[in-house]
């Protein structure tokens, strides 16, 4: 059986409540599909209904119907804003079955709390709460993720969701601050070590950034370039220089004055810096490359620069006051082995390198960073057109 390709919607209240990290650490740690695909958009009212109502078609059981009237009632705009809705794709073997399990079922009769162990998505972070007085009147309902049951409706829905997003922006735009002076963007990226097998750490660091109280605002699971990888982080390679040549210099001066019992001149000193130093600076450089787009930044031709790279990523975009500095806090020192407690890289680095997040460290580095990664192109859409046709 060749791969399919399901989706999981995460609601309006879901990610206001910023469950998403929550909603996808269930969802990696608990299937074996690849996330392929992520997507913050602003449904409008006729992406609503359509939606709800093919729903509504598919059966008139009293789930499908809770759900139709829960997305033609909460999914559109109300008091003139439209309200943020996360799209996951996920691609693999059976992965409408794999899904539905990972979200669960929604019990449409009258189920005691006791007997609800928290074991699904909505299990956890779902609520249909029925009337004291009539068990079959519903007072509350919220489902916190929908995703369809089979294959044929997951294709039917891609194709709904495809020509709703077809031309969109990748940055949603919802809100009107007060003082839009205040406000920063910062950008974030979950690195590939994090990707390397399904886990719940992607979704757990999310959670960890959401304590700042910044919205998310921008996300697309990304493949870096060569090319890109080189840009982002053409400003490290003068650092490493600086900060690295001469230690290592001073390194192999030791081993050498050690190794041949002989005392190096300051000349020779500066030659080992100038060549061998920043040699050892470069090659560490090379690594962070490496790291980056599963690629080493040399002897490729100029067409497999541009390519996407082997490993991926995830970039986020959050939005609020004092944005930058309040994702630096949490994220922590680069070392993370320097780095505070409670962390993001205290609790998921190993070391300079592979430190599992990068962050912008000024307002300017932010605007500097979105166009390299282009935030706003998401290959989201294409995966869409090429399994639809």
């Amino acid at each position: 059986m060749g791969k399919g390709l399901s989706y999981v919607l995460v609601t309006p209240y879901t990610v206001a409540k910023s469950r998403t990290g929550g909603v996808l650490s269930r969802l990696l740690s608990r299937t074996d599909l690849e996330l392929a695909g992520a997507q913050i958009f602003t449904p409008d009212d006729d992406f609503a209904n359509n939606y709800s109502n093919s729903l509504r078609e598919r059966a008139p059981s009293n789930q499908l119907v809770l759900l139709a009237d829960y997305v033609k009632q909460y999914f559109g705009p109300s008091g003139g804003r439209s309200h943020r809705t996360l799209l996951l794709l996920f691609k693999g073997e059976s992965p409408c079955e794999q899904l539905l399990n990972a979200c669960g079922h929604l019990y449409t009769q009258h189920v005691e709390v006791d007997a609800l162990a928290g074991e699904t998505i909505r299990d956890t972070y779902s609520d249909l709460i029925f009337s004291a007085d009539n068990p079959d009147e519903v007072r509350y309902f919220e489902p916190a993720v929908l995703t369809p049951r089979h294959q044929e409706e997951a294709n039917k829905d891609l194709r709904l969701i495809a020509d709703f997003l077809d031309g969109k922006e990748n940055i949603v735009k919802n809100v009107i601050y007060p003082d839009p002076s205040k406000i920063e963007r910062t950008l974030v990226i979950i690195k590939p070590d994090n990707w390397m097998n399904n886990s719940s750490r992607p979704g757990a660091i999310i959670d960890m950034f959401s304590r700042t109280g910044l919205r998310i605002i921008g996300m697309k699971v990304h493949s870096f370039s060569l090319a890109q990888a080189l840009d982002f982080y053409s400003p490290v390679e003068a650092v490493l220089k600086n900060k690295l040549a001469v230690s290592y210099g001073r390194k192999a001066q030791e081993l050498l004055e050690k190794e041949f019992n002989l005392k190096l001149s300051d000349n020779l000193l500066k030659m080992i810096t100038a060549d061998f130093g920043n040699e050892c600076a470069a090659n560490q450089f090379h690594q962070i490359v490496e790291f980056m787009c599963g690629k080493r930044p040399n002897g490729h031709a100029e067409e497999e620069m541009t390519k996407p790279g082997s490993v991926k990523c995830m970039i986020l975009v959050y939005e609020g006051e004092n944005a930058v500095s309040k994702i630096r806090d949490v994220l922590g020192s680069t070392d993370p082995l320097q780095a505070k407690g409670g962390t993001v890289r205290r609790e998921f680095g190993s070391n300079i390198m592979v430190n599992t997040a990068h962050a912008s460290d000024s307002a300017e580095n932010y605007e500097r960073e979105k166009n390299i990664v282009r935030i706003n192109d998401n290959s989201l859409m294409s995966i869409i057109r090429d399994h639809i046709g």
